[in-house]
């Protein structure tokens, strides 16, 4: 798969520490990998083994003790606020366990700021329909179901149309056939855009879904699995 695939990402000895006083935390401890166009990728680990780390730094909110981050030929970790900025806004949808609405805005109005951040965003109305929320279009947060309001986040994040998309346990907060729905939406955005999706879980039954999967463990990616045929959401025990 990866031959006729373009690289987008790579992650050279990916490492972070945190100081504590006079200790020091490993976090990451010399992660490489890359990313593939048109790929959706399950992270897989337990708890505390950095998983979440290692995309903050992929997204440009956290910055490595050492390693490299390259997108688009440059250095994404030695890269200006300036231009990080640009980076997060421009290149990079988030999509959380919580869904980070404003919610003093509507759901339409959530998605729309983020598409006013891209020069060439998706169509809001279109992607309200895709995601089965038209009619909730003028509903605040407050007003829609966690799962409405997960799919509400995925729309605004998808619509500043990023060459990749990282999810933080998109499905952490939700019921299982809710969950299902959610991972289903990214598929779906996976195969009509053609973008980038990862996918962090501790969920190991959704690693069947992915084109690849990344094995994460004390810091360290302790191997990747390509799945030939990968399975529909639906098909998931969950």
């Amino acid at each position: 798969m990866n031959a006729q695939k373009r690289e987008i990402l790579k992650v050279n000895n990916l490492h972070k520490e945190y100081k504590v006083g006079e200790v020091i935390i490993p976090v990451l401890n010399g992660i490489s990998c890359s990313l593939y166009e048109g790929e959706f990728v399950v992270i897989l680990g337990p708890s505390g083994s950095g998983k979440s780390t290692m995309l903050n730094m992929i997204g440009g909110i956290d910055s490595p003790t050492d390693g490299e981050i390259i997108y688009d030929n440059k250095n994404i970790s030695a890269a200006s606020d300036k231009e990080l900025t640009k980076y997060r806004s421009s290149a990079i949808g988030f999509v959380f366990q919580f869904y980070n609405l404003l919610q003093n805005l509507t759901a339409k109005e959530n998605i729309e700021l983020a598409a006013n951040l891209s020069d060439d965003p998706l169509d809001i109305d279109e992607l309200m329909d895709k995601i089965g929320m038209k009619e909730h279009s003028g509903h605040f947060p407050a007003q829609m179901s966690g799962g409405q309001q997960q799919r509400i986040a995925i729309a605004r994040a998808i619509a500043k149309n990023p060459s990749l998309l990282l999810c933080d346990e998109p499905t952490g907060a939700l019921d299982s056939s809710t969950g299902i729905q959610v991972i289903r939406l990214l598929k779906d955005f996976n195969q009509a855009y053609k973008k980038t999706i990862a996918v962090i879980t501790h969920n190991s039954a959704m690693g069947a879904i992915a084109d690849r999967v990344f094995y994460i463990r004390d810091g360290l990616l302790e191997k990747v699995v390509e799945n030939k045929n990968p399975i529909q959401p639906e098909a998931v025990e969950w």
